[in-house]
């Protein structure tokens, strides 16, 4: 895949997940954009001197306002979403606050990037969104009902979308990855069988594809990437 001259923001790039797309996309020539909420994000980052790779602060990106900081003047080939957060919590356990966190850092940040993205595009592009194994599988997602509900809304969005921008050459596409093999996962799950989970390269890689000018028919997909598990 050929990225050479493509312009393409990243949310989440600094993550396990965003840090190996965003590897996989300066290695194929792209330059990207990368959103950071906090200051170590962006110090410890493995690409940071990267002439390639701009880093913007933002406050929060279920703002309108930092969203488009971020998206300003870009003439963008494709935007991809990783950005999010993880809450467990029964129905019973969440209160508003909480579910309105987990749609904020989930659903909302990457509907006002999606929005933002078709804005920047000029003459056709490729979004890829992140949902989730529960937002396809919803009975999966007992014990963490907010963060479900959020994923199945980004699941729906991509579907919806989808429709909305074939027409200007705008391809809308999401993967839903199972847990992936992250040092974070790792430590919190020791005993679980990590030769199962996807590798963070190996969902990086289907993320690619899906952005890429190879990716000429795939619209509306919630790809599953489950790996072995």
């Amino acid at each position: 895949m050929d990225f050479s001259g493509k312009h393409i923001v990243v949310t989440g790039g600094t993550g396990a997940l965003g840090s190996a797309v965003v590897s996989g996309l300066l290695a194929a020539g792209a330059t990207c954009t990368l959103p950071f909420r906090h200051k170590p994000e962006a110090q410890r980052f493995v690409h940071r001197d990267n002439p390639k790779v701009k880093l913007v602060a933002t406050s929060d990106l279920a703002d309108d306002a930092a969203v488009a900081k971020v998206y300003a003047g870009l003439d963008l080939w494709a935007s991809i979403h990783i950005a999010g957060g993880f809450a467990p919590g029964t129905v019973a356990d969440t209160d508003k606050a909480a579910l309105m966190a987990q749609l904020d850092s989930n659903l909302v940040s990457c509907f006002l990037c999606c929005r933002a993205a078709v804005g920047a595009m000029k003459g056709g592009g490729r979004i890829v969104n992140v949902a989730s194994r529960q937002a396809l599988e919803p009975r999966a997602g007992a014990g963490m009902t907010a963060y479900t509900i959020a994923k199945s809304g980004v699941a729906t969005l991509t579907a919806a979308l989808a429709e909305e921008v074939a027409k200007d050459g705008i391809l809308v596409n999401a993967v839903a990855p199972s847990i992936m093999d992250t040092a974070a996962n790792r430590k919190a799950m020791p005993k679980a069988d990590f030769d199962a989970w996807p590798k963070v390269e190996e969902v990086a890689a289907t993320i690619m594809f899906l952005a890429s000018s190879d990716n000429r028919v795939t619209r509306g997909a919630v790809v599953q990437v489950y790996g072995k598990s």
